[in-house]
């Protein structure tokens, strides 16, 4: 997670308020889901959405999200699991989708094994949204003009080439930040190692469902 200033930044840039229905995909420990049903309150709801792709890893994320939302107050989450194209089938429509630090998982093995491309699970993410909804995107960044060569290797991608592909499923670009960026970063490390590790370069973008 990031410093308060950069939490609330960021919330504001996913246009997520009270009320709001979100979709958290791959939520990891579940950090953004509990702080999406903090501000969503009883009058919204979340839905953390553990691809079945990870569903078999040790940690068990999908017992972790089902675990948090029996939380005290987390009425307003459910925890679900599907492959990543099935998405639409088990989660509720939604005015925000969340993918923090997971779109360029879309171009590695691991997601791609039951089938799925980045390509389909756009598609998904177009019909589960509704019109005027908005999806958005934190990703670690690859050098300019690197498409998703170092996706699988150094977990990057380009910018520019997510930028291509979610618009190819209908979505018009409505904004971006530079809250995450980092000129330092040579994009040349693997984002796991200790030199760059919680300081690569990111961008976020924010899409909307005509």
């Amino acid at each position: 997670m990031y410093d308060q200033s950069k939490l609330s930044e960021l919330i504001r840039f996913a246009r997520i308020d009270a009320g709001a229905t979100v979709i958290d995909v791959y939520p990891g420990d579940g950090d953004w889901t509990r702080l999406f049903s903090d501000i969503v309150g009883p009058q919204g709801r979340v839905t953390s959405f553990v691809p079945a792709e990870v569903a078999h890893f040790k940690n068990d994320p999908v017992g972790l999200m089902r675990t948090l939302a029996q939380e005290p107050g987390r009425e307003n989450v459910d925890a679900v699991s599907a492959d990543l194209v099935a998405m639409p089938e088990v989660a509720q429509p939604a005015d925000v989708l969340w993918l923090h630090l997971f779109y360029h998982d879309l171009h590695t093995a691991l997601m791609q094994a039951r089938g799925a491309t980045a390509a389909d699970f756009n598609r998904a993410v177009f019909e589960r949204l509704k019109p005027g909804g908005f999806y958005v995107i934190v990703d670690h960044a690859a050098a300019a003009g690197a498409g998703t060569h170092d996706a699988q290797s150094l977990h990057r991608i380009d910018p520019l080439y997510v930028r291509e592909e979610v618009e190819a499923a209908g979505f018009a670009l409505d904004g971006e930040s530079t809250l995450l960026a980092n000129k330092d970063d040579q994009h040349s490390t693997k984002v796991f190692d200790p030199s760059i590790k919680g300081k690569t370069d990111r961008f976020a973008y924010r899409f909307v469902k005509p």
